[in-house]
């Protein structure tokens, strides 16, 4: 329980930190540039889990992703799509988010989605078994076709002996395609 509310926590915190801006920029003239990014795009990175149940074994440890985006029509929601893995096994976590834009060709982003991995009681930098995973991000474009990507997770009870919540950082680079 006192790590379930560990993550609440987090997690409010990190959306607080999205919500903000939307409420301070509200009240602004619209003659302004347009802000965030459409792109869809694919990328490739490092990620580092934070966390661990506590065994030997599971450590927090390192490894890389593949993201992708799709942007869905005029609304602020994006199909996610991460794989994530490190030397011994590897997870898929499908994702649905909500873009908020905070700056010319950038978003900022909060997801909701599921880990499914590839092998239950290996460690990956979230965790040793399938479970619900929430997160928060920012990505932007830097060149054209070229975004940067950055992004925090956190599988709920992601742990299989003890119960507790796994906590990722995932960064990136990323080609737009559409």
């Amino acid at each position: 329980m006192k790590n379930i509310l560990k993550s609440f926590v987090a997690i409010s915190a990190l959306s607080s930190l999205i919500v903000a801006p939307l409420i301070i920029n509200a009240g602004q003239a619209s003659a302004q540039p347009k802000k965030g990014t459409d792109a869809s795009y694919v990328g490739i990175g490092v990620t580092g889990g934070l966390t661990n149940d506590g065994g030997n074994q599971d450590t927090g440890n390192f490894g890389g992703n593949v993201t992708g985006r799709v942007k869905l029509g005029n609304t602020p929601l994006s199909a996610r799509g991460n794989v994530i893995w490190n030397n011994e096994t590897s997870a898929i976590i499908p994702e649905v988010s909500v873009d908020v834009p905070i700056a010319k060709g950038t978003n900022a982003f909060i997801t909701g989605g599921y880990s499914f991995l590839e092998k239950n009681n290996l460690p990956t930098p979230l965790g040793d078994k399938d479970a619900v995973v929430v997160g928060a991000g920012v990505e932007s474009e830097v060149a054209k076709n070229v975004l940067v990507y950055t992004n925090a997770k956190v599988g709920i009870r992601s742990y299989e002996n003890s119960g507790g919540s796994a906590v990722s950082i995932n960064g990136g680079v990323g080609y737009r395609f559409r």
